[in-house]
């Protein structure tokens, strides 16, 4: 087997464990799966016309979402989570004065699914395994376009404690554990623009992320936040790279949410990354979006 395709493996065996866990218990409980998700559109819309004085042109903007979590108590000692996160939108411009529409640039671009395994004994601290895969729909930082690229992988296992646990209502939990990453890319030759090169980039160290949940796809209002540190200890190509391997990497993700009415939906967004590798300062992104939404749970929420 190719060492490219180790860590697909590796990641499928990870979110799979949970099924063969299941499968080979005779004690696996009737509890049925607690699934939500919310999934939405916005769209804003500017249009002159041509006498117009003041150099302005049109635009449209439109940013589609989805957010689904999936978990279920297998068995007494044993709980699987899975959340899925899309996001993908572009922004369409007008020349202010030839009024032609310039091709569509990106405005969000997202694909991210975490699985979490944990044995839930009633200890002070749960022994868990997960993954991430992380990706985008659409690269066109080369000069081809490139569909799922580049690719991220995530491994680990460690400990978690839930800090705080009302369900449906307030949920603050963070885990520590080793973590093992695979970054994958394809991208252009540098020697020959019209040839491309695939690359893999392997590190490890330790990994700690913090989740709070405040509501549910049911409430008026929600907020989810992740806050993810890793730490490498070593890297594949530590030889040819300098130290900024070795500083902490962070990623910050929010959402804050708002239902104005059963289907009209304003919601925040807002994430911070640190990477070093890529640039000094932090990176920021914040999208604010009012549109139309739909949403799903299968649970009734507990009154106070």
């Amino acid at each position: 087997m190719s060492r490219a395709y180790l860590p697909v493996v590796v990641f499928i065996i990870l979110s799979l464990a949970g099924q063969l866990f299941a499968a080979d218990s005779v004690s696996v409980t009737a509890n049925p799966w607690k699934i939500q998700f919310e999934t939405g559109i916005g769209v804003t819309q500017a249009a002159y016309s041509d006498n117009w004085t003041g150099g302005e042109a049109g635009s449209i903007i439109w940013v589609a979402g989805f957010r689904g979590k999936a978990d279920k108590q297998l068995m007494p000692s044993w709980w699987w989570g899975n959340e899925l996160k899309l996001a993908f939108g572009q922004i369409h411009s007008q020349n202010k004065d030839t009024k032609e529409w310039a091709k569509p640039q990106k405005a969000a671009d997202k694909i991210r699914y975490d699985g979490i395994l944990r044995l839930t004994r009633g200890w002070v601290v749960d022994p868990y395994l997960s993954g991430i895969f992380e990706s985008q729909f659409l690269d066109a930082s080369g000069s081809k376009k490139r569909y799922v690229n580049p690719i991220d992988l995530t491994e680990a296992a460690g400990v978690a404690r839930d800090i705080i646990k009302v369900p449906d209502k307030n949920v603050l939990t963070t885990r520590l554990g080793a973590g093992f990453r695979q970054h994958m890319v394809t991208m252009d030759d540098p020697a020959d623009p019209d040839k491309t090169i695939s690359e893999t980039t392997n590190d490890g160290g330790l990994e700690w992320v913090t989740d709070w949940q405040l509501g549910s796809a049911k409430a008026k209002y929600s907020f989810v936040s992740q806050l993810t540190l890793f730490q490498a200890l070593f890297n594949s190509r530590s030889d040819e790279l300098n130290n900024d391997w070795k500083t902490v990497d962070m990623n910050w993700d929010n959402m804050l949410r708002a239902n104005l009415t059963s289907i009209l939906q304003v919601s925040l967004a807002w994430q911070l990354l640190y990477d070093k590798e890529i640039s000094k300062a932090g990176r920021f992104k914040e999208t604010l979006t009012l549109g139309v939404a739909y949403k799903f749970a299968n649970f009734t929420e507990e009154k106070k």
